[in-house]
């Protein structure tokens, strides 16, 4: 068992759903999954694993923020021998061609955080960036479902939710799609690891627009991201065999 992870050895499948929400885990395991155990109650950071379509699948709640997601998933890659981590999040848009309930796939994650730097020691400015077949099967997956809308690119893992000093505009200038809080940390740890990882998101809010969607759609009703990482999880099960 790891410290914030209470699950025994092979508890723990190859891939992992990763939202933020711990509730959001609870709905997908009760919602997608088949004979799902409870592996973690720890700090309420609800873990679960099932099957999806016959293919074991877990589900594991990050919490908000770098920090957090990089504890849970340092702890997965580390004692758990986990492949892939998909991250199911949610994020703002910012740019007027993404719009609220489009899913975003973070080709590269910028932040303003300083915990990368603090890994390299200022030496680099180092590019988190997904895993690309991994990112590849998804965006195909999620292209054949012809429901959502989609987008590929660079979004922005930001240490603060209420950030007004962050000039957005010049973000969205520079290509950078949407804004969350979690994907570069993941990234860096998967790197860290050799492993897998991806972040997807659906658009909850617009930052230029104001438009925003309730709590409860954002931990329930994102159903189209969750049935595109799901069916990722049967594909990459798949590719090992």
């Amino acid at each position: 068992m790891s410290t914030h992870i209470n699950a025994e050895q092979g508890a723990i499948a190859k891939t992992v759903l990763f939202p933020g929400d711990p509730l959001r885990a609870k709905y997908i395991a009760e919602t997608f999954l088949e004979d799902v155990t409870q592996y973690n109650t720890v700090r309420n950071m609800f873990g679960y694993t099932g099957t999806y379509k016959g293919v074991r699948v877990s589900v594991q709640g990050s919490g908000m923020g770098i920090p957090s997601a990089m504890i849970y998933a340092e702890e997965l890659y580390q004692f758990y021998n986990v492949e892939t981590i998909i991250r199911i999040g949610t994020a703002g848009a910012l740019k007027e061609d993404v719009k609220v309930r489009d899913i975003v796939f973070g080709l590269g994650a910028t932040t303003d955080s300083s915990v990368l730097r603090n890994i390299f020691a200022g030496e680099v400015s180092y590019s988190a960036i997904a895993s690309f077949n991994v990112l590849d099967t998804a965006y195909h997956i999620a292209e054949k479902q012809d429901k959502a809308a989609i987008h590929v690119g660079n979004i922005l893992s930001s240490d603060r939710f209420y950030n007004e000093e962050m000039d957005k505009m010049k973000l969205a200038r520079y290509g950078i799609l949407a804004v969350e809080m979690e994907a570069a940390g993941l990234y860096s740890v998967a790197a860290k690891h050799n492993r897998q990882a991806l972040a997807m998101c659906t658009i909850s809010d617009h930052i230029l627009t104001g438009e925003e969607t309730t709590a409860e759609e954002r931990q329930t009703s994102f159903t189209d991201m969750m049935v595109v990482a799901l069916e990722t999880a049967v594909v990459l099960d798949a590719q090992t065999k």
